[in-house]
């Protein structure tokens, strides 16, 4: 494992993705460069041939479509050899019928450092830490969960749509978009952030521009 980037400390939102070279099951990549003008999602699992780790990766082959449908790969992580991977990879396709087609990282515990994905607190192997990094290799999204609770994929997907969302069309999305009990699929208005442009989103809601609770609360429809 050759890191690139020698920043200490890990990674906040709004960073770069740290670069580093890294051995998978579909060969050596070097990270963010490789997924240059994609979004993708690296995930870490604490161990090969584990229950939950075995579900969370047959859940992700089987959305693995929707999220190349959002220009958007898949990669696992664990500190565990490629050949171990690769060994799991073929007990899943046996037992599970399903066929892992996105790289899984073989981490020497040297990625898992820099990302900090082991808590001392939960254990000596990686938490399942989830990082959406967007086409400009800035890590947009970082979540972290213990060993005995699985991922929902459905939010992975959701947040990565939501965020693209928001970004090609500079809004916020509310609470368990697009099914807010609230607003349901309509989106939010950055609020105003001087009082003429305050006065404009009045003014704008009175013509039937948008909608608004009051001119720091404007929401559209998507």
């Amino acid at each position: 494992m050759d890191n690139i980037n020698e920043k200490k400390g890990i990674p906040l939102l709004g960073d770069k993705f740290p670069q580093m070279k890294v051995v998978t099951t579909r060969g050596e990549k070097v990270l963010p460069d490789d997924m240059k003008g994609k979004w993708f999602v690296l995930f870490s699992h604490p161990g090969d041939f584990t229950p939950v780790c075995t579900t969370e990766f047959v859940a992700f082959q089987k959305m693995q479509d929707q999220f190349k449908a959002l220009n958007c790969e898949l990669i696992g992580l664990s500190v565990d050899q490629v050949y171990a991977h690769i060994k799991w990879e073929e007990w899943i396709k046996e037992k599970m019928g399903v066929e892992i087609q996105f790289p899984i990282i073989a981490d020497t515990g040297a990625v898992a450092e820099k990302l900090g994905l082991i808590h001392p607190g939960k254990g000596t192997n990686t938490v399942r830490a989830v990082f959406i990094i967007d086409a400009e290799g800035t890590i947009r999204i970082m979540l972290y969960y213990p060993q005995e609770l699985g991922r929902n994929m459905e939010e992975i997907l959701r947040c990565v749509r939501a965020m693209q969302y928001a970004d090609k069309n500079k809004v916020a999305m509310p609470a368990n978009w697009p099914n807010n009990d609230i607003l349901k699929d309509n989106v939010i208005i950055p609020p105003a952030k001087d009082v003429d442009t305050a006065k404009q989103r009045l003014e704008s809601a009175k013509k039937g521009e948008f909608e608004c609770y009051d001119w720091w609360f404007c929401h559209k429809k998507a």
